[in-house]
């Protein structure tokens, strides 16, 4: 009976990673090179931006890709309210946010190309 169950068991985890195969196969063929930022005047995919919401908050958010992002490191998609809002803006930018909790505006006060110190 063990080995009738370690055979079903085997047969599933070996579906399950035949679709990860197919899943990473298929994003293989949608990535496209992605040239680093050599300045850091406008919010580019990868920048670090540091923003002032509407209560005086300051948070840092690095723009990622969908399958990258990361809440505790501050890593949002370049897809989210907040990271379309913010590409190609300017420090000293002010963007309008709307998101589901009501809307917000953001102040950029500072990009990089690096992490934030």
């Amino acid at each position: 009976r063990s080995e009738n169950a370690e055979y079903i068991y085997g047969k599933k985890r070996l579906r399950q990673i035949d679709r990860r195969i197919e899943f990473l196969s298929k994003r293989l063929d949608q990535l496209q090179a992605v040239e680093r930022a050599s300045t850091d005047d406008r919010v580019v995919f990868l920048s670090w931006v540091e923003v002032e919401d509407e209560g005086g908050q300051t948070h840092w958010y690095r723009i990622v890709g969908a399958d990258e992002t990361d809440a505790k490191l501050g890593w949002i998609s370049f897809k989210s309210p907040v990271g379309k809002a913010l590409l190609g803006r300017r420090r000293d930018d002010t963007v309008f946010v709307p998101t589901p909790g009501g809307d917000r505006d953001y102040t950029i006060l500072d990009i990089r190309i690096g992490p934030p110190a």
